[in-house]
Parts: C-alpha cells; sequence; structure tokens
C-alpha cells in the first residue's frame, strides 16, 4: 500500500465539500472504483486528475501530498 496521508487527505477533502465517490468520479470522467482506490491508498491519481482533485476541493497541490505538510 502507498502513503495513507493521501488517500486521508483526499477522502476528508471530498467529504468536507458534500461530494459522493460517484460525484468526483463524474466530474473527472472515471470510475467510482478509481475514487475508492485513491482514497484507500491502494493506487495514486494521476498528476492531471490530482490538480483537477486539488482544484475541485480548492487545497494546493502541496498540502493534498506533503506529509506533515503544516509542520
Amino acid at each position: 500500500m502507498i502513503e495513507h496521508d493521501l488517500a486521508h487527505q483526499l477522502k476528508a477533502a471530498r467529504i468536507d465539500k458534500g461530494y459522493s465517490q460517484n460525484d468526483i468520479a463524474n466530474i473527472l470522467n472515471i470510475t467510482r472504483q478509481s475514487v475508492s482506490k485513491w482514497e484507500r491508498g491502494l493506487v495514486y491519481p494521476d498528476l492531471d486528475n490530482l490538480i483537477r482533485l486539488s482544484d475541485i476541493y480548492n487545497i494546493p497541490v502541496d498540502n493534498l501530498i506533503r506529509v506533515n505538510h503544516k509542520k
């Protein structure tokens, strides 16, 4: 499994904005299963989707990917 900080950040941001996994999948034109895999830490989103997620959630990419980014 990959680093869970990104997975946690993605899930928390989605829930905070009130989106379902299906909503995000539709916006990004991908499968809901892809969103689920990102949020479970099984795979990373590709760079294009990571940037789009950053825009959707209004969170800088750096804040999504850095572990302990507030330190």
